[in-house]
């Protein structure tokens, strides 16, 4: 393999991981920027298949998208090498604000720098939706129906439907909708079949490691396990892992209290990267270093396992009928999904609890950076974050 490849998705991920700020749309929103726009790793279409395929699997979505653009650039090298890269940043700030935690007490200060941060990740959110909208609606053959598709699937997720149903939903009957209004409606294989059959093998893992009982005082075995677990099931956002955290870590184990699983949280809102760097922390509080190490292994561990197994059959998809329609409503819902998470992050953030004028200028005027004249985000997470700290300082 290419070292040259090699150390380019290194500085790649390193510094997406350092900048990373906003959850996975926000993630994946740079990906796009980084890979396909300005490196052209990948092409667009490539990309979107990648997210699609990406949504309907356990694991943090955005890690597992670095991942896969890791492997399709770089070889089984390149895969580990850009998950590694992605996650580390995010691991090493949240393991010292641990051992900070665990001195002193209690975190630093620095939630004024985020302030700043928030509206240009609405507006890098918005490029990216503007740019991949593009390819997978506007300019497509069927974009009245992938329209349609998109729109239903932001009504679903209004009314409070779970993300992952939602998603599904979208693509197998945007994918009937547009076999039945196709001319050609035979289809050739049954690639999808498999892509099936792959996540029913990851929910019989989910009904195997469920079942696993743990001592109220863990070894770093049982730790590690019970971090596994989560990885290999955990589907949705940050929200549906802090759900698994409250019913099992404090109330079923007793391992960590209330308040320091608050504090958990925290430490995976306000620092960058994937929010599973939350496990970090945890491993941290219960079993110091060696259980901050075995938490962080076990829940990014199945991505690795799922993206290895996942990314050869997505070119087989394509080969198939039905497999590419749903593959392409998939797309279309991953989409809305994405506006959906920007539409909520600007509500709490231009007007809960009161409109903030100032954020919406930031948000209007780094999206106008972003879409007219291709301003990398890097820049603009700075600037965000710099802007934020001095009005914290004048106020």
């Amino acid at each position: 393999m290419n070292n040259k490849r090699l150390v380019e998705i290194a500085k790649v991920f390193l510094r997406l991981g350092i900048i990373g700020f906003g959850g996975p749309a926000a993630h994946i929103a740079m990906m796009e920027d980084e890979v396909v726009n300005r490196r052209r790793w990948l092409e667009r279409s490539q990309f979107l298949d990648l997210i699609g395929a990406t949504n309907l699997i356990p694991g943090p979505n955005s890690t597992e998208m670095a991942i896969h653009v890791g492997y399709l650039y770089g070889g089984l090298a390149g895969l580990f090498l850009a998950g590694f890269c992605f996650i580390l940043p995010a691991v090493s700030i949240t393991a010292v604000l641990a051992w900070f935690y665990v001195k002193y007490g209690s975190l630093p200060e620095i939630a004024p720098i985020l302030g700043g941060i928030k509206p240009v990740v609405i507006a890098i959110i918005i490029g990216a939706l503007y740019r991949l909208g593009k390819k997978a609606i506007y300019k497509h053959e069927r974009s009245r129906i992938l329209g349609a598709i998109a729109a239903g699937v932001i009504i679903l997720l209004f009314l409070g439907i779970d993300r992952v149903i939602a998603l599904l939903l979208g693509g197998l009957f945007g994918a009937i909708l547009l076999l039945l209004t196709a001319k050609d409606r035979t289809p050739k294989n049954s690639s999808l079949g498999m892509f099936v059959g792959g996540l029913s093998v990851s929910n019989a893992i989910k009904t195997t490691a469920v079942s696993s009982t743990v001592a109220a005082n863990p070894s770093l075995w049982q730790l590690g396990l019970f971090f596994l677990k989560i990885g290999s099931i955990l589907f949705g956002s940050g929200y549906v892992l802090v759900a698994f955290l409250e019913g099992e870590l404090v109330n079923k184990y007793g391992w960590l209290n209330q308040q320091q699983l608050l504090d958990a949280i925290a430490i995976g809102q306000f620092t960058p990267g994937p929010v599973l760097s939350t496990s970090t922390f945890i491993g941290y509080i219960i079993l110091g270093l060696p259980g901050a190490i075995v938490a962080t292994i076990g829940i990014f561990l199945p991505s690795f396992c799922f993206v290895f197994a996942l990314n050869p059959l997505i070119p087989k998809m394509r080969q198939s009928k039905f497999a590419s329609a749903f593959l392409d409503a998939v797309n279309a819902s991953a989409l809305a999904l994405m506006l959906f998470v920007a539409l909520k992050l600007a509500q709490s953030t231009f007007i809960e609890p009161d409109f903030n004028l100032i954020y919406l200028a930031i948000a209007l005027i780094a999206a106008v950076l972003v879409i007219r004249f291709q301003v990398s985000p890097v820049w603009l997470v700075l600037a965000g974050g710099i802007l934020s700290w001095i009005f914290s300082l004048l106020m």
